[in-house]
């Protein structure tokens, strides 16, 4: 069923799929894989559908969640069961949020009803981490009209809560766009992102030209640096908000509007010299918070890394990420914390009422490894490494267990891996990370590019897995397949790294290294 709503001569398509068969379209119209059979990985969606009850079924049920997932889903084979098994998961559990409403639809945060929330338990504060897992999917309604949704779907405007929480869904949607190449769905949308950035700025600008932000504002709080009730200038909302001038200043270009290109490279200028100049603290080596009285918090927290996810920081710069890798900073057996370890108010603020002050956010990892991938791809460095990159990947892998089952929930105590939140329902399928954008975008490489080619740049250390593959990557209406096959007896398509496109190979290399395809 199509339903067309008409705002201000703005004309909103809203189709409506049955969750059976997504509108009477087969799977060969979102997609084919070209060496895995999709399905090889069945048993994982079995496994899933029953290994506990289904606690709130929304758009897709569990079961549905097989044929959806055949229909929409990029497929992942690889050596390492843990990592292959999280892949899968995490579609699954993504598919549970997709939610109907009527206007469209939409995407939850939290599966079950949250007093905070706008119409139809939507939350903003994950909207980018939505758009960035969920552009990899082959039917683009669901995204499409989410985004609507949030900016159009209240009788023509904007949700109430659109700017409840900081977001970087300007940024965001250009990433989409580098994925699916729909300029025309994107420069629609740019007259709603440009008045969403000025009323940031009317909203949360400083006089010294830095956005502040609470705490709780930025999805955040009980930090050491932060308050509800502060206005602190932050590298989250800073570097939101470069971003998406950034997004918005490509978006205008495209468009032709090339006074409105113009303001907002200024604006992504400015930005990017108060990130630098007033964020970064030259006594720690890492961006921190600015207080209220002008000071540094002094303190390290996982935010500081947040400016690379936006490419905004210099080359020497980077030995902010040593810190990454010390105990004493954000390694932890059980991955990434969200404040420096060493520091005497780490995790000093209770438990367990979701505090940031030291403990494990799959939030906060997310970012950071995006942040990180952009800093191996983009930037030259001696500071971290690949191995790094894949050590904190698969403390994020181990982290997403509990009972034994495969779980994604709100935040864990960075030694034992316990959820924080224990059994309550409300964190159970907690819709607020990436793991499968990692997996494609980060590890396995695969970069999008503005063009119609793109680029392949592994970050799997060298000598880790003798093969892997993703495939059935849809990619600007083509099906993109990645492969690295040592010695060339696991998919018999010849030694070495490949990527196909539409099955045939368009680049390869014996060693496992950057491919750019144009």
């Amino acid at each position: 069923m199509k339903k067309c709503i008409s705002y201000s001569g703005i004309v909103l398509a809203f189709v409506l799929f049955s969750c059976q068969n997504q509108g009477g379209k087969s799977e060969a119209d979102y997609g084919t894989a070209h060496v895995l059979k999709i399905s090889d990985f069945k048993h994982y969606v079995d496994y899933f559908n029953r290994m506990e009850n289904e606690n709130i079924a929304q758009a897709i049920p569990d079961s549905a969640s097989w044929n959806w997932m055949q229909q929409n889903i990029p497929l992942f084979e690889c050596p390492q069961d843990n990592f292959e098994e999280m892949f899968y998961y995490r579609w699954w559990t993504l598919r549970k949020h997709i939610k109907k409403t009527p206007v469209g639809y939409a995407m939850t945060e939290f599966l079950v009803q949250r007093s905070y929330s706008d119409k139809y338990n939507l939350i903003a504060c994950a909207m980018g981490h939505h758009i960035m897992e969920s552009r990899w999917l082959h039917n683009p309604e669901y995204l499409n009209e989410y985004v609507h949704v949030w900016f159009r779907g209240n009788e023509g405007k904007p949700m109430n809560k659109l700017h409840k929480f900081s977001n970087w869904t300007a940024d965001a949607l250009y990433q989409k766009f580098l994925v699916d190449g729909d300029k025309a769905y994107m420069l629609d949308m740019l007259p709603d992102l440009v008045a969403d950035y000025e009323r940031w700025e009317q909203e949360r600008r400083l006089p010294n030209g830095n956005f502040w932000q609470k705490d709780v504002q930025d999805g955040m709080e009980e930090q050491i640096s932060g308050g509800r009730h502060v206005k602190n200038a932050r590298p989250t909302i800073n570097s939101y908000m470069y971003g998406n001038a950034v997004a918005i200043r490509k978006m205008a270009e495209m468009a032709g509007d090339k006074e409105l290109a113009q303001l907002y490279q200024f604006k992504a200028d400015t930005l990017s010299n108060i990130v630098n100049e007033q964020l970064w603290s030259p006594a720690s080596a890492f961006y921190e918070t600015l207080k209220e009285d002008g000071d540094f918090a002094e303190v390290r927290e996982a935010i500081g890394f947040i400016p690379w996810y936006f490419n905004i920081p210099p080359d020497d710069r980077s030995v902010a990420w040593k810190q990454l890798m010390d105990e004493g900073g954000f390694l932890a057996p059980y991955g990434q914390t969200t404040a420096e370890r060493r520091h005497p108010e780490f995790r000093t603020h209770g438990c367990c009422k979701c505090e940031w002050d030291g403990s494990i956010w799959p939030f906060a990892t997310s970012q950071t490894l995006t942040g990180l991938a952009n800093l191996l791809n983009n930037r030259q460095q001696n500071d971290i490494t690949r191995n790094d990159y894949f050590t904190h990947l698969e403390l994020y892998v181990e982290s997403q267990y509990h009972r034994g089952r495969p779980y994604i929930g709100e935040y864990l105590d960075e030694v034992t891996g316990y959820w924080l939140k224990g059994d309550q329902e409300r964190s159970r399928y907690y819709n607020h990370s990436t793991f499968n954008d990692l997996i494609i975008n980060g590890l396995v490489g695969f970069r999008p590019t503005e063009g119609d080619g793109f680029e392949v740049n592994p970050l799997l250390p060298d000598g880790k897995w003798d093969w892997f593959c993703l495939d059935n990557v849809k990619y600007k209406g083509e099906i993109v397949t990645i492969l690295w096959d040592k010695d060339g007896s696991r998919y018999n398509k010849g030694v070495g790294f490949q990527a196909l496109v539409n099955g045939k190979q368009v680049a390869h290399s014996t060693q496992m290294k950057k491919l750019i395809i144009d």
